[in-house]
């Protein structure tokens, strides 16, 4: 397996342990080259003293009888311009490296480590006691300070191996433990994966649990934070799939009632035209006036859709007008049709910036709902004014009013309030969406409030578009 394909936490806890062997190799290869110095010069400085003790024996006697055991000396002496070897107790079989060495130290005291053969390995010193006479040449056996450093070796592998796997397998549990929080995001993550979110907008899965230090914390917490992004989004989604299901299946409702009336008085006029020609004005009277409802009701899906798609098809062709002379004409067109409902207009010069026709069409059709949905002889009034910026429109009657569970829903497509006022005839129920997309694409708000006796429809535009 490829260290790339290992988990995270054995990887760290690998790296780990590389790093901590490199520190083990260089503390126990400076501790033993430290402590070999440490030893050579403690061997070197008893070396020295034992031949300055000797020293008075050899300028005496030509000979050295105390030395440590295991220890080696040979006194050399001036013959014939030669130095000799001078006879003595402990002196090695064989002289080649002390006779070397003797010869060399007639230009100072020398240090030097050799292997005697059959002995082992020496630590000689050469040092002069007669000034170009005399020369002492001493060996001490470097065993025990080998077998120092042997050992101290050994425990330092051996102490350095088991720190080693105890930081490895320690380090490995720790970062385990440090790393949980990080495997539940991830368990998290997969149970999310197993989740239906086709039709469904329910996505509660949320990580839990404390702990791992303020990255994981913030990791956490910015997890979560995408997983409520997430299902809001799924849940705006959700709901707006549901609309265009409802809208669909409304709009073929609403389409397919004028499509089967005119299919029948298609079927009628065919039958006028071949046996009662007197009837056949009627019934193409009839055919024109489905025809017209249907197509209101296609340009106000149109129109509709080309709200929803502004970004990409501005509905709007903004101008400079007075909204007092819209609400006067909306104003003379109410009356006109409607002379069953009086309508009190109090409109002030309100200049603006907007789409003329459009602020028309919505006043036509608030003032159509209000004659629509209310009695005849209800009182209708329409006013305009200015306020810190924006146009204030008021559209209010005094019939029965809307029920409050309706009034949440009343600017949704389709969405009819069948037993909420008389009703002299029906309508597709996309009036007041189309009022609300307008005012909204002006940049605007409109508000109900509706009690038995007062029905207030409020729009707010701001003055530029």
């Amino acid at each position: 397996m490829k260290l790339g394909q290992l988990r995270l936490g054995t990887r760290l806890a690998l790296g780990l342990g590389a790093l901590a062997l490199t520190v083990f190799v260089i503390v126990g290869w400076v501790m033993v080259t430290s402590m070999q110095d440490f030893l050579d010069r403690r061997l070197d400085e008893q070396m020295a003293t034992s031949q300055a003790g000797s020293s008075y024996e050899v300028k005496a006697y030509e000979k050295v009888t105390k030395l440590p055991p295991d220890w080696y000396a040979v006194v050399y002496v001036m013959e014939d311009g030669q130095l000799r070897a001078q006879p003595g107790e402990q002196q090695p079989p064989d002289r080649d490296e002390f006779d070397a060495l003797a010869n060399k130290a007639l230009n100072g005291d020398l240090f030097e480590t050799e292997y005697l053969r059959g002995k082992g390995k020496f630590r000689l010193r050469a040092c002069e006691i007669v000034d170009g006479q005399t020369v002492l040449v001493s060996a001490a056996p470097m065993n025990d300070t080998d077998g120092t450093i042997s050992q101290l070796i050994t425990v330092s592998v051996v102490a350095f191996l088991a720190a080693l796997v105890a930081l490895v397998v320690g380090g490995q549990a720790l970062i385990r433990k440090g790393m949980q929080p990080l495997s539940d995001m991830a368990n998290t993550a997969h149970d999310i994966s197993s989740h239906d979110l086709t039709d469904s907008a329910d996505l509660a899965v949320r990580v839990d649990g404390k702990g791992g230090g303020v990255e994981v914390e913030e990791l956490r917490e910015a997890f979560n934070k995408m997983l409520a992004h997430i299902d809001t989004s799924l849940a705006a989604r959700t709901a707006a799939e549901q609309r265009l299901r409802r809208f669909i299946a409304d709009a073929s409702h609403e389409l397919r009632t004028p499509l089967t009336s005119l299919r029948g008085y298609a079927d009628l006029f065919r039958y006028a035209a071949a046996n009662e020609p007197g009837e056949r004005e009627k019934h193409l009277e009839k055919l024109r006036s489905e025809a017209s409802r249907m197509s209101v009701l296609l340009d106000d899906l149109l129109l509709l859709a080309r709200l929803d798609s502004a970004e990409s098809e501005p509905p709007l062709r903004p101008e400079e007008l007075d909204l007092a002379v819209i609400a006067e004409a909306a104003g003379d067109a109410f009356r006109a049709a409607r002379p069953s409902h009086s309508l009190d207009i109090d409109a002030d010069t309100v200049t603006m910036r907007a789409d003329a026709t459009r602020l028309r069409q919505v006043l036509d059709n608030l003032l159509t709902n209000a004659a629509v949905h209310t009695p005849a002889g209800t009182s209708v009034s329409l006013q305009v004014t200015a306020s810190d910026g924006w146009a204030v429109i008021k559209v209010s009657d005094t019939g029965p009013g809307i029920p409050e569970a309706d009034q949440a829903r009343i600017f949704d497509r389709f969405y009819r309030v069948d037993n909420s006022r008389t009703r002299q005839r029906g309508g597709s129920g996309l009036g007041l969406a189309v009022v609300q997309s307008l005012v909204e694409a002006h940049g605007g708000t409109i508000s109900l409030a509706s009690k038995p006796g007062s029905t207030v429809f409020t729009i707010r535009l701001p003055r530029q578009l």
